[in-house]
C-alpha cells in the first residue's frame, strides 16, 4: 500500500520537514540578533568624531555602554512572557511568530538611521520582535512531535544548531561588513537577513498547518485563559496573596535602594509569579500541579546555568583580552573570534550528544531531562575548571595559554547541549498546551536573569580576582548539580510518566495522530 502524505506530514532525515522551516527562520533571527549585539557596545563606546573607517559612534563611556547593554539583553528575554501571553491568548504561536519577524525587520530596519532616536527606537523594536518570536517559535518545534515522540528531542538539537549557525555566521560576516562600509551597514545587513528569515517563513507555511494555530475559545471551552480572571482570584487565595505582598515590599526596597529600573524589574516578576502561583492553583489535576511543579523547580538549573555561562561574554572575554596569549603562528588572534567557539562546537556536537542521549535511553539507562540538564551543569561548571588553571598560570608567569579557553569552551558547550535544548523540549512535555508559550516564555525570562546575574557575579571579580570567581562558580554549579541529581527520584515522580516509554514514532504509524488526513491508494 502507498501512502500519499500531505505537506505537513511529510518527514525529511527522519524529522518532520516543518523543523527545517522553523531551523532557517530562527537561524536567520539569531544572525540578525547576535549580529547586531556583537555591534552593540563597540558602537556606543567608539568616538563620535568617526576617525576610523566604521564611521561614528555614540561616544559614551564603558560603564554606559555596559549598563544599556545589560537591561537590553535581559528585557530581550523577560519580554518573552508577555510574548507568550498574547499567543496563548490572542493570535496563536504562527502568528506571533510572523508578527514578531515583522517587527524586527522593522526594528533594524530604524537602527540604520544615524539619529539617537532611531538608535532607542530599534532597540526597542528588536526587544518586541524578539520576544513575539523566539519562545513562539521554540514552542512550535514541540507541537511537530507527537507525545512519547523520542525524536523530540533530537529535533530541538537539530533546532538548537540554526541558532548557533546564525551566531556563528553572524560573528564572522558582519565585523567584514563594519570594517568595510561603516557600523550601520552592519545594522542594515541585519536587517536584510531578517527579511530573509521573514520570506522562508512565509514560505514554508504549508508543512506547518497543523502547528501554531489559534483558534477563539467557545464560552464552555476549558482550555480558554484568562489572566484578569486569574489575577483576580488572587484575592481570594489568602496565601498567595500574602506571598505576593510580600513580594512587593520587596519591589519597593529595591527601587529605594537601587533605582527605578530594578524596581519596575522587581514589580514586573512579583506579576509573574503570581501569575504562576494562580496558574499552579487552577490547575484542574494533581498530575497537572505535580508537573508544572517539577517544571519551575527546573527553572533554577536554568538560572544557574546561564549564571555562569555568561560569563564567556563579560569576565572571560576581559579576561581574554588582557591575560591571554592570543598570538598562534605569528598573528594575534581577535579576542572577539573567541566567542565564536561556542557556536562551533554546537554545530560540531548537537547532534552526537543528542543520539548518545536517545541511545542511552533505548537501552534502559538513565536519560531522563531532570538528569541531562543537572549533568549539564556539571560540565558546564568543570569548563571552569581551566580558567582556574589559566589564572593559576597567569599569576606564575604573566600570561596564559589560549588552550585553557579552547577546552573551558569545549566543556560550557557540551554542558549547554545537555540542558538548553533539552530544557526547551522538556516545557512541551509538561506544560498544558494551552500555557505552553506563557511558559516558554518564563522559561526565556529565566535565561535572562541568568545573564544579569552573570554580569553582578562579574563584577565582583575586581574585588576577589579572577581566581576566586572562576573557583567559585565551579564549586557552585557542581553543588547545584550534584543537589538535583540526589532528587531525581522524587522529581520524576512528580513528572508522572511524562518521559516514560517514549521510541521513535514515524508519520507511517497508523495509530493515532493525523494520518487519518492522508490519501490512501491501493
Amino acid at each position: 500500500m502507498s501512502t500519499t502524505l500531505k505537506p505537513h506530514q511529510r518527514e525529511l532525515w527522519g524529522q518532520p520537514i516543518g523543523l527545517y522551516i522553523l531551523f532557517l527562520t530562527e537561524m536567520w533571527e539569531r544572525f540578525s540578533y547576535y549580529g547586531m549585539r556583537a555591534l552593540l557596545v563597540l558602537y556606543m563606546t567608539a568616538s563620535t568624531l568617526g576617525t576610523d573607517d566604521r564611521g561614528a559612534g555614540l561616544g559614551w563611556t564603558n560603564q554606559e555602554a555596559l549598563a544599556l547593554y545589560g537591561w537590553y539583553t535581559m528585557l530581550v528575554y523577560v519580554m518573552s512572557i508577555p510574548g507568550g501571553m498574547i499567543a496563548d491568548k490572542l493570535i496563536g504561536q504562527k502568528k506571533a511568530v510572523l508578527l514578531g519577524a515583522i517587527v524586527l525587520c522593522l526594528g533594524h530596519g530604524v537602527l540604520v538611521l544615524t539619529d539617537i532616536w532611531a538608535f532607542y527606537t530599534g532597540l526597542g523594536l528588536v526587544i518586541l520582535g524578539v520576544g513575539l518570536l523566539k519562545p513562539n517559535i521554540s514552542t512550535m518545534v514541540g507541537g511537530l512531535y507527537r507525545e512519547g515522540d523520542i525524536r523530540r528531542d533530537k529535533g530541538f538539537s537539530i533546532f538548537y544548531i540554526g541558532i548557533n549557525l546564525g551566531s556563528l555566521l553572524a560573528t564572522i560576516i558582519v565585523g567584514l561588513v563594519v570594517a568595510e562600509w561603516g557600523w550601520h551597514a552592519g545594522f542594515g545587513l541585519a536587517g536584510v537577513v531578517m527579511l530573509l528569515g521573514l520570506v522562508n517563513y512565509l514560505a514554508g507555511q504549508k508543512y506547518l498547518t497543523q502547528v501554531g494555530n489559534f483558534e477563539p475559545p467557545k464560552a464552555d471551552d476549558v482550555n480558554e485563559i484568562s489572566y484578569g480572571k486569574l489575577y483576580g482570584k488572587l484575592f481570594t487565595s489568602s496565601t498567595q496573596l500574602v506571598i505576593t505582598g510580600l513580594l512587593l515590599l520587596v519591589s519597593a526596597f529595591g527601587w529605594y535602594k537601587l533605582g527605578w529600573g530594578y524596581g519596575l524589574l522587581f514589580v514586573f516578576l512579583t506579576a509573574v509569579i503570581a501569575l504562576l502561583m494562580m496558574i499552579y492553583k487552577e490547575l484542574n489535576t494533581q498530575v497537572y500541579k505535580d508537573r508544572f511543579m517539577v517544571l519551575l523547580l527546573s527553572f533554577i538549573m536554568v538560572i544557574v546555568f546561564w549564571g555562569a555561562f555568561e560569563q564567556a561574554g563579560g569576565l572571560m572575554n576581559l579576561y581574554t583580552e588582557s591575560k591571554v596569549d592570543r598570538v598562534l603562528f605569528g598573528w594575534e588572534i581577535p579576542t572577539v573570534m573567541f566567542q565564536s567557539l561556542n557556536a562551533g562546537f554546537i554545530i560540531i556536537f548537537a547532534t552526537l550528544v543528542a543520539s548518545v542521549w536517545a541511545k542511552r535511553k533505548l537501552k534502559g539507562k538513565e536519560g531522563s531531562s531532570i538528569f541531562k540538564m543537572a549533568v549539564g551543569i556539571i560540565i558546564m561548571g568543570f569548563g571552569f575548571l581551566f580558567m582556574v588553571f589559566a589564572a593559576m598560570e597567569f599569576e606564575r608567569s604573566g600570561t596564559s595559554s589560549m588552550i585553557w579557553l579552547v577546552l573551558a569552551y569545549l566543556f560550557h558547550t557540551i554542558g549547554e547541549l545537555c540542558l538548553s535544548p533539552v530544557a526547551l523540549s522538556f516545557i512541551t512535555k509538561l506544560t498544558p498546551v494551552k500555557y505552553a508559550s506563557l511558559m516558554m516564555g518564563v522559561y526565556f525570562a529565566a535565561t535572562g536573569l541568568g545573564s544579569k546575574v552573570a554580569g553582578i557575579v562579574g563584577e565582583a571579580a575586581s574585588d576577589f580576582g579572577e581566581y576566586t570567581i572562576f573557583l567559585g562558580i565551579l564549586i557552585f554549579t557542581v553543588i547545584i548539580g550534584t543537589l538535583f541529581i540526589m532528587l531525581l527520584k522524587p522529581l520524576k515522580r512528580l513528572t508522572h510518566g511524562a518521559e516514560d516509554n517514549e521510541r521513535e514514532m514515524h508519520i507511517n504509524e497508523t495509530e493515532g495522530f493525523e494520518l487519518a488526513d492522508a490519501d490512501l491508494n491501493n
